[in-house]
Formats: C-alpha cells, sequence, structure tokens
C-alpha cells in the first residue's frame, strides 16, 4: 500500500493519477464528457456522466500503473467547485442535471439579494458577493423547480452537495455524504467564520439543512469505497475544491503567497494565514484549507474566461487548430497594433462582478487578423490577473505580498509568450513549477500525509521546485500606459 489515487474531476473532463510513495506520478488517465448548453448563460452537466468517467479513469490508470486496487493507501479527490447535484438519498438518481459554476440563470435573484439588501449578510458570513456563480442559488433553482423537492429534502430523501460530495456518495455507495471545508465555502450557504452552515441564508433560500453534507477538514475520513467500484475498500483522505488543491499543490502555505491557476478560466488566491480579510474591492474572502481544525484563509479573485479565450480561437474563430499554434501566431503579430479582447462571454468575475456584460474587441484596423487577435487573447489573461493582483495590494497591505513572486499552473502556464507577458504587465517574477499537475498534487498530498505516506507541511514546501522563472521586461511606463488603455476597454464594455 505505497500508492495515492488522486481524482481530478473538472469543468470539462475526469481524470484519475497514480502517485507514488515518493509523490511522483506514475500513470494517469483522462476522459471527456458532453457539456450542456440548454439556453443562453446556462450550463450543465449530467451527473452520471461525471460519476462514469471519474470510475472509467480511476480503473484506467491503476490498469496502467500496473497495480492493484490493494496497492493504493487511499484516495485525494479536487473538483470543480460550485456545481451543484442534488440527488435521491435511496436512489442516487439526479433531480436535474448539475448546474455548472460558469452558468448564469439565477442572474436576476442574486439581484434581487443586493437590491433587498441581503449581500451584506451573504458577504459577512461567507466571504462570497450575491453572484450566480455560486451554488446556494443554484440549489435554490433546482428545488423552485421541483414539486415537492422542499419537503423530501426536510427529510433527508433528497440531498445536495457539490461534486466531491456526489462522487463520495456514489464510491461509498450513499455511506458518506460529507465534503470539506474549501467545497463548503464555495457554497453561499456556509458561515466561514463559524465554520457552519448559515441558518440565516439557508432560510433566506428556504433550503432545509437536512439535505446539506458533514462538513470537515481538507484532511480528514471522509468514507470508505465500496469494493465493487475499484477492487478493494479504499478510504477517502483527502478532498479540496480545485483551486484550493493548487494552492497546496502551489506550497503556497505562508501568508503573502500567492497562486494562479489557469484553465478555462483563472483563479488566484493570496494567503493571508489565521485571518479572514475583508475585501473592499470586490473579492472573495475563502478558506485555503483547514487542517485540524483550523482554517486558513485566503483572498480569491476568479477570472471567468482564460484557457477558454484560446478555446474560442479554435472553435468559434476557428483561426488556430490548436493551443499551441497561438505561439507561432503571436511571433508574428504587428507590433504596431494594440488589440484587445475583452472576453466577457459569460460575464465578468472579479474585481467588477458584472454578470450581465459581454465580451468586445477594440483596436481593430483593416489589417487586424488572426495573429493580432491570438496576441490578444493571451494578453487578456494578463491584464485580467494584474486586476486581481492589484485588488489584492489595496484589501491586505502587505509589504510581503506587493512584492510577492507568483506561482502559475494550470494548461496555459505551459505557454512562454503567455507566462513572459503575465510578468511583463504585473511588474512581478512569475514561477513555474516543475509539477504542472498541482491540482492533482494538493489532493494526492492532503491524503498522502493523512495516511502517513507523505512529508508534512513543511517536508512537503521543501520540496517544491520551479521548472522556470519569468522576469519582468517590460518597462514601468510601457507597463502602465497598456494597463490604463486595458480598464478603459473594460469600461467600455461594462457601459454598453
Amino acid at each position: 500500500m505505497t500508492h495515492i489515487l488522486a481524482i481530478d474531476q473538472g469543468t470539462t473532463s475526469s481524470r484519475a493519477l497514480i502517485f507514488d510513495a515518493d509523490m511522483q506520478v506514475i500513470a494517469t488517465a483522462q476522459e471527456e464528457f458532453p457539456q450542456h448548453f440548454p439556453q443562453s448563460g446556462w450550463v450543465e452537466h449530467d451527473p452520471e456522466d461525471l460519476w462514469s468517467t471519474t470510475l472509467s479513469t480511476c480503473r484506467a490508470a491503476i490498469d496502467t500503473a500496473g497495480i492493484t486496487a490493494g496497492d493504493i493507501t487511499g484516495i485525494g479527490i479536487t473538483n470543480q467547485r460550485e456545481t451543484t447535484v442534488v440527488w435521491d438519498a435511496q436512489t442516487g438518481a439526479p433531480l436535474h442535471n448539475a448546474i455548472v459554476w460558469q452558468d448564469r440563470r439565477t442572474a436576476d435573484f442574486c439581484r434581487s439579494l443586493r437590491e433587498d439588501g441581503h449581500d451584506a449578510l451573504i458577504t459577512r458570513q461567507t466571504g462570497l458577493l450575491a453572484d450566480p456563480y455560486f451554488s446556494g442559488t443554484k440549489l435554490k433553482w433546482i428545488l423552485d423547480q421541483t414539486d415537492g423537492a422542499r419537503a423530501r429534502a426536510a427529510k433527508g430523501e433528497i440531498l445536495f452537495g457539490t461534486v466531491d460530495s456526489y462522487l463520495i456518495w456514489r464510491l461509498t455507495n450513499g455511506a458518506s455524504h460529507v465534503t470539506d471545508a474549501t467545497n463548503a465555502a464555495r457554497t453561499m450557504l456556509y458561515d466561514i467564520h463559524e465554520g457552519a452552515w448559515s441558518d440565516e441564508i439557508c432560510a433566506l433560500f428556504d433550503i432545509p439543512q437536512a439535505m446539506l453534507p458533514k462538513v470537515h477538514d481538507c484532511a480528514a475520513d471522509f468514507g470508505v469505497t465500496d469494493p465493487v467500484h475499484l477492487g478493494a475498500a479504499l478510504p477517502v483522505l483527502g478532498v479540496a475544491g480545485d483551486q484550493q488543491a493548487a494552492t497546496i499543490g502551489q506550497a503556497c502555505f505562508e501568508p503573502g503567497m500567492m497562486k494562479s491557476t489557469y484553465g478555462t478560466g483563472c483563479f488566484a488566491l493570496l494567503n493571508t494565514g489565521a485571518t479572514p480579510v475583508a475585501s473592499q474591492n470586490r473579492l472573495l474572502t475563502t478558506i485555503a484549507y483547514q487542517m485540524d481544525g483550523t482554517p486558513t484563509y485566503a483572498l480569491e479573485g476568479s477570472i471567468f474566461v482564460a484557457g477558454a479565450v484560446v478555446q474560442w480561437l479554435r472553435d468559434g474563430l476557428e483561426i488556430i487548430e490548436d493551443a499551441a499554434a497561438t505561439l507561432a501566431l503571436t511571433a508574428n503579430a504587428d507590433a504596431g497594433q494594440d488589440v484587445i479582447i475583452v472576453p466577457a462571454f459569460t460575464g465578468l468575475g472579479a474585481p467588477y462582478w458584472e454578470a450581465d456584460c459581454r465580451g468586445a474587441v477594440y483596436g481593430l484596423t483593416r489589417n487586424s487578423g488572426p495573429a493580432e487577435f491570438a496576441r490578444a487573447a493571451l494578453e487578456s489573461v494578463g491584464f485580467q490577473t494584474r486586476d486581481l493582483l492589484e485588488a489584492m495590494h489595496s484589501d491586505w497591505s502587505s509589504d510581503h505580498a506587493a512584492q510577492a513572486t507568483l506561482r502559475v499552473d494550470g494548461g496555459m502556464s505551459a505557454n512562454n509568450w503567455a507566462m513572459q507577458f503575465l510578468s511583463d504587465i504585473i511588474g512581478a517574477p512569475v514561477d513555474r513549477p516543475t509539477v504542472l499537475e498541482t491540482t492533482a498534487m494538493g489532493a494526492a498530498w492532503l491524503a498522502g500525509q493523512r495516511a502517513g505516506l507523505f512529508p508534512d507541511m513543511a517536508g512537503f514546501a521543501a520540496n517544491w521546485a520551479k521548472e522556470r522563472s519569468f522576469a519582468p521586461q517590460m518597462d514601468p511606463q510601457t507597463r502602465d500606459a497598456r494597463y490604463t488603455r486595458w480598464k478603459r476597454a473594460v469600461t467600455a464594455t461594462i457601459s454598453v
């Protein structure tokens, strides 16, 4: 029993990775699943797809590693956050498709919460904003659409969970209805200061607490899998939402350390230690991780569209065949043009939180073409990241934070051009680790250290290593001038 199985259930695919006792990945498996868009701004997943792809990738990774389930010490799970699943407590049948974190269908209800003055309560207790991004209003919507659902939920006949809860429930054949503090903190229903579900907010949304999962530390005993699924009874020992798992995988354990993950969206977290910092710039106050009953807090900024803007170049405009093609295109872009893409395809996230805003392109000339679009797409991610860091430094005026190196991961972090521009526009070093699987690594470490297989926090941090560092090369005047133009473009986009 010298291996850890890490489950990484994401927005577009499910992955499973096998880590050996040296914390090295020895096998992986990945499977995409369909996205469902019933209406404009609505995004759904079939929960059965989440379950089936998770199960099949776990089995495939075990086979590829040449081990048996009996060789696995424990399981760590990381997951797309905020995505909402509601299911029958007896049969496991979902009441509705999972409503994905990107979904905006509850924008009107969130607007009414703000107009009625409830946003202050929500922010004070949960650290979040009244926005469709989070799980609570999605859960309310599902209950509103299903006759008798609330009465059944009050009796424990219907359960709610984020994806981690749903997978653990399925893996344990209904024996465990649990989650961890990081996922609970993203529901808009959890008081991050009291460490409990909020009576006031649950009452406001008319959500029966009997349907909510029990909340554990990130490293805990979450349950044991039924042997029918993977071939052995395996303990689930670690759980964290994907961005918190990446924070752990990047060993951002000290206050002032920052990481930014570039996947479909971009998510930057700044460790603020034992102190929950109330943002004055519409950032989120959240739980970075919780160990031994003690939460460590973070400021978080969420960008809805990062890697997705490159997917738009590929699938929407059809000007590239794959993400790697942006490197050659940006190298050939006309330096005399300054095309700006504001990729508000599903609204703008932090620090703007404009749910109804939509994307725009500025600075087009007759000669603007694929190369200029590719460069603008990559630059938009750097500009948005600076938006987040400016807000973080304003909220938490630590000299250490202001000078901190940004640790990056996720698919787009492999793009050297994008990372160099990121360093240029934020005016700070950007470090890319040798292990880019930081999200899965975080989940694996939680389970491995719980099992006694992996080192403690200090030992894990000592093992972190960078593959490459990017230093700023842009002069301050150019940096500030370009950022000022970006801010004008965002203002114009919001006002349309």
